[in-house]
C-alpha cells in the first residue's frame, strides 16, 4: 500500500458543501472534500451514490446547486475548459478518444490549453507557431514514453487494445500539465495485469507531484492505491479516512451488502436519483467526441452515478 502523504500543506482541491439537485431530487448533498499536493484520494460508493455527479461538479460540467469548488484557493468557474486551464484534468468512465486520429494527435489535443498561439499564427504558420508546435510534439512524446505508448505514436487510437486506450486517455489528460488529475473508473473492464499496470502508473503520476482523485469499484485497487478514501452513499459522504478505517466501518459494510442503516433511503428513492442523474448526463454538453468513440472503441454504458 502507498505511504500516507502528509497533509500539512494547503489543499490543491477544496470542495465545500457541494450539493447537486435535479428538479426535486438531490443527487449530491453537502459534500466536503480536500485533496492535498502529492496525495491519492479515492472516492467509492454503491451504484447511484453520486460519485460521477460529484466529479462533474468539480470539473465544471455541472454547476452545483449549492456549495463551491476551489483549486489552490481560487473558486473555479463553471466552465470545463477554464477548469482545465486552471490545473485540473480528468478522464471519463467511458473511453472518449478521437478514434480516427493517431495516438500522438490525441495527446496533442490535450495540449490546447497550454499553447498561446492564436488563429492568425496558425494560419500563417510563422516561426512562433512552429516553435510552439515542436514544443507540444516533444511534450506529447514525453507523455507517451511515460505511459509506455511511444512505439504506438503513429497508430490510430481505435486500433489500440482496451488497456492501452485507457492509458492514452490518461496521457491526454496529463498533456494539460495538471496539478490535480481526476480518474473516473480507470480500471473498468481491465484484466488483473492491466489493473496492476494502471496502479503503477498512478503511483508514477503521484511521484511527479500531481495529486490524484480516483473513482473506482475495484476495492482492492482503491485500498492498495489511496492515502485516504471517502465513501458516498446516496449523495452524502458517509465516512472518510485511511483504507483501514473505511474497511472496518460498519456503515460502509452495510451500504455495500445492502443492509439498511439509520437514515438510509429506500430503494424507490435511490432509483429516482439514478434516473435523474442518467438524464442529466445524457443531456450535458461535454465536448467529447462521443460518436467517434462509439464507432472506434468498446462501447460502455454510464452507470448513472
Amino acid at each position: 500500500m502507498t505511504q500516507m502523504t502528509t497533509t500539512t500543506t494547503s489543499p490543491v482541491l477544496t470542495a465545500t458543501g457541494v450539493t447537486m439537485r435535479f428538479g426535486g431530487l438531490t443527487a449530491v448533498q453537502s459534500v466536503d472534500l480536500n485533496v492535498h499536493p502529492g496525495e491519492i484520494v479515492g472516492l467509492i460508493g454503491p451504484n447511484g451514490a453520486g460519485k460521477t455527479t460529484f466529479f462533474n461538479c468539480l470539473t465544471g460540467l455541472y454547476i452545483p446547486t449549492e456549495g463551491s469548488v476551489a483549486y489552490q484557493g481560487t473558486v473555479l468557474p463553471p466552465k470545463p475548459h477554464l477548469v482545465t486551464q486552471a490545473g485540473i484534468a480528468r478522464t471519463f468512465q467511458n473511453i472518449r478518444l478521437f478514434a480516427n486520429m493517431t495516438v500522438l494527435e490525441n495527446v496533442l489535443v490535450g495540449r490546447h490549453t497550454r499553447t498561446k498561439e492564436g488563429l492568425w499564427s496558425a494560419l500563417l504558420r510563422g516561426p512562433g507557431f512552429k516553435r510552439a508546435e515542436a514544443a507540444s510534439k516533444a511534450r506529447a512524446m514525453e507523455l507517451l514514453e511515460f505511459t509506455g505508448l511511444a512505439d504506438k505514436a503513429d497508430h490510430l487510437s481505435r486500433n489500440l487494445p482496451y488497456g492501452e486506450q485507457r492509458k492514452l486517455e490518461i496521457a491526454r489528460a496529463l498533456a494539460s500539465d495538471p496539478g490535480l488529475l481526476l480518474l473516473d473508473e480507470p480500471t473498468a473492464g481491465m484484466n488483473p495485469q492491466e489493473t496492476r499496470a494502471t496502479e503503477e502508473l498512478v503511483f508514477a503520476i503521484r511521484d511527479l507531484g500531481t495529486a490524484v482523485l480516483v473513482i473506482e469499484h475495484d476495492m482492492r485497487f482503491i485500498f492498495n492505491l489511496c492515502d485516504r478514501v471517502a465513501v458516498l452513499v446516496q449523495g452524502q459522504k458517509l465516512v472518510e479516512g485511511t483504507s483501514e478505517i473505511v474497511q472496518s466501518d460498519e456503515r460502509v459494510i452495510a451500504a455495500y451488502l445492502g443492509t439498511p442503516f439509520e437514515g438510509a433511503p429506500g430503494a424507490e428513492e435511490a432509483a429516482e436519483v439514478e434516473a435523474a442523474e442518467a438524464g442529466a448526463t445524457t443531456g450535458a454538453t461535454t465536448g467529447a467526441p462521443q460518436d467517434e468513440t462509439q464507432r472506434g472503441t468498446t462501447a460502455r454504458t454510464e452507470d448513472g452515478q
